[in-house]
């Protein structure tokens, strides 16, 4: 083996044996939570969460940027060359056409992306902040105050989500309102249908999780309650909670959609809203007027599609089946190209046989 091939394979051994921490500047960014479960995928699975990532990035892109790629106000009827007209078709002046109300269709779809995240973030922010903290009493106390929400939530959970969504939608904000009270209305109707779903996640892992040994260890040591909750309790029970979040935002993209569509959502002059438009473009699918409706729809299956697509990825990736078994396919793909390589790497060896002494003379 010549000096060239002993350095190599020396080089090659010590980065194969260099620690996770000294692997680089980047090792920290393959340990931030979606890029972790990205680098763990593989094949479909892989292909899911990235179209997952794209969409739901995508969305997310167009709602904060609405203002700047809006060509028109969500409720703006006319510019300096005049009023936009009806039901307009896509043209080079409004490339999504304009509704039966003379709005530009380009510019409801993207500021109503803005209005559907604003309601997902509200919706998810308040449910987790209830739903954990009452799992977390319930769970770590039980007692007859577990019992009592207990019952509450599966009473709660049993209840049609989207008829529950709409009678608080019309107790709270009379079935329509302004922009944030529409938001505020949506959203909150939305969080007591997400609340049973956190509180039974949290509940069911902080039951676990007081039973290990450490805790016991801290309640010796005399810790307080509100100490052993927040530092150990509730530390090891949110495994599962970003799994819980992407889906009930794909779910709260389709309530919202489903109240406007019924009318219980925001009034048009107030913001933009996906299902409202859709609904008011049902009378035009039958006249022949597909794009007052095609793009309002495209928009909330994809926002949903998308949200939904990375949460089951994640879903799927947090089962430790899963993982072995990627891990196995990949440890022997590895094996079988180090053999290969070293089956080509050996001499090839002479195995004839030698010749007798007789033979040669």
């Amino acid at each position: 083996m010549t000096a060239p091939e002993i350095a190599g394979a020396e080089a090659s051994g010590a980065a194969a044996a260099a620690p996770e921490h000294l692997e680089g500047r980047g090792a920290w960014f393959k340990k931030l939570p979606v890029v972790h479960q990205l680098r763990q995928s593989v094949g479909l699975q892989r292909g899911m969460l990235i179209a997952g990532l794209v969409l739901t990035a995508g969305f997310v892109l167009v709602a904060v940027l609405s203002p700047v790629l809006a060509p028109f106000g969500w409720s703006q009827l006319r510019d300096l060359d005049g009023a936009f007209g009806a039901q307009q078709p896509p043209s080079a002046e409004h490339w999504f056409g304009t509704t039966v109300g003379g709005y530009d269709v380009l510019s409801r779809v993207v500021w109503g992306a803005r209005t559907a995240l604003l309601v997902v973030v509200v919706a998810v922010a308040s449910s987790i902040v209830v739903g954990v903290l009452l799992g977390l009493v319930s769970g770590y106390f039980g007692g007859w105050l577990d019992r009592m929400l207990v019952v509450v939530a599966d009473a709660i959970y049993a209840f049609p989500s989207l008829l529950l969504a709409i009678l608080l939608a019309i107790v709270i904000s009379g079935g329509q309102s302004s922009m944030w009270g529409g938001i505020f209305a949506a959203a909150l109707s939305i969080t007591v249908v997400f609340v049973p779903q956190y509180f039974r996640v949290v509940r069911a892992e902080v039951v676990r999780v007081k039973q290990e040994a450490f805790v016991d260890s801290a309640r010796v040591l005399g810790t307080g309650h509100w100490r052993i909750m927040t530092r150990h309790v509730l530390r090891n029970s949110t495994r599962t909670l970003p799994l819980i979040i992407t889906l009930n935002a794909s779910e709260a993209i389709l309530t919202l959609a489903g109240l406007g569509f019924l009318g219980f959502g925001i009034e048009p002059t107030a913001a933009a809203e996906w299902g409202y438009d859709l609904q008011r473009a049902v009378a035009d699918v039958t006249s022949g007027i597909w794009w007052t409706a095609l793009f309002p729809g495209l928009a909330i299956v994809m926002a949903a599609m998308g949200m939904t697509l990375m949460g089951e990825s994640l879903n799927d990736l947090s089962d430790p089946r899963l993982r072995s078994r990627a891990r196995s396919r990949k440890v022997a793909g590895a094996v079988a190209a180090t053999s290969v390589e070293a089956d080509a790497s050996v001499a090839p060896v002479d195995t004839a046989e030698p010749k007798q002494k007789g033979d040669d003379a």
